[in-house]
């Protein structure tokens, strides 16, 4: 056994700042991880974008079921919140969309690769985690899966809760094909294929639009082609995993339902 039986494991939480020079801005996290003493083995670490939904999300609790299950190795999650400029620090590095949102995407990965890490690294004492991962929702989804697919070296998953993969260089009413759509193309026209895992989430409430009329909602269009683009790059089934929740909604309740298949995912035993 990795964990005792005889005591409830309780989830430590601790709030820092961090001033970030990149961003310049102080960034704000919420770090949980397993009380010190129920820690017997290395420690993997998620980075979570949009950080601030913690609570909403009912992560301490959900975390505290699946380690007194047993069911996930200790993980030190840096939950990262977002602010006002989220718009334009979540999105595809050096592409903005249409509407030139986006535009701090480059330094928000920079932000993460050069500042976050190193922060977090030298707060803990942890030089080497097991296993890293990134993840986020919605806008913050598309973030955690450009910043994991540029940066292999440092992560080896991502997971994208209702990813933003619409996210496109001209808009719908001027021409629009789906090869405007930015991660698809990056992801395309990357020469390498990098070493990651991705666990992919949608619901089918997500949204109404379906701009091609084929009876599937946009958002479940748009993670599927991620999926054929990811296979036409030689990944295997096995390196993709796809959750689409029946009535699933694009909000925090249904992310919520989603996060323990995918701590599970990540970390499972």
């Amino acid at each position: 056994m990795y964990y005792s039986t005889e005591t409830e494991i309780m989830i430590e939480a601790q709030e820092l700042v961090v001033t970030s020079n990149i961003l310049n801005r102080d960034v704000t996290c919420t770090l949980l991880k397993p009380q010190a003493d129920a820690v017997t083995e290395p420690l993997n670490l998620l980075l979570l974008n949009d950080g601030q939904e913690v609570n909403a999300l009912g992560l301490i609790d959900t975390l505290e079921q699946l380690y007194n299950r047993n069911s996930i190795k200790p993980v030190l999650i840096v939950a990262i919140h977002a602010n006002d400029d989220r718009l334009q620090e979540y999105g595809v590095a050096g592409k903005p969309d249409f509407k030139k949102r986006g535009s701090k995407a480059t330094l928000y990965t920079q932000f993460v690769i050069k500042e976050l890490i190193p922060f977090i690294k030298k707060e803990t004492g942890v030089e080497e985690f097991e296993s890293t991962a990134i993840a986020g929702f919605s806008l913050g989804g598309l973030s955690a899966f450009d910043i994991a697919w540029n940066n292999p070296q440092v992560f080896d998953k991502v997971g994208t809760f209702s990813g933003s993969f619409w996210w496109r260089s001209k808009d719908l009413g001027k021409g629009y094909t789906n090869d405007d759509r930015i991660m698809h193309s990056v992801v395309r026209n990357t020469a390498t294929k990098p070493e990651l895992q991705f666990w992919l989430q949608t619901g089918t409430k997500d949204e109404t639009a379906d701009r091609n009329n084929n009876g599937i909602i946009d958002s479940i269009d748009d993670t599927i082609d991620i999926i054929k683009e990811l296979l036409a790059k030689g990944y295997e089934r096995g390196d993709i995993q796809y959750l689409e929740m029946l009535n699933g909604t694009h909000d925090t309740a249904t992310w919520g339902k989603a996060m323990p298949k995918f701590l599970c995912w990540a970390f499972g035993r």
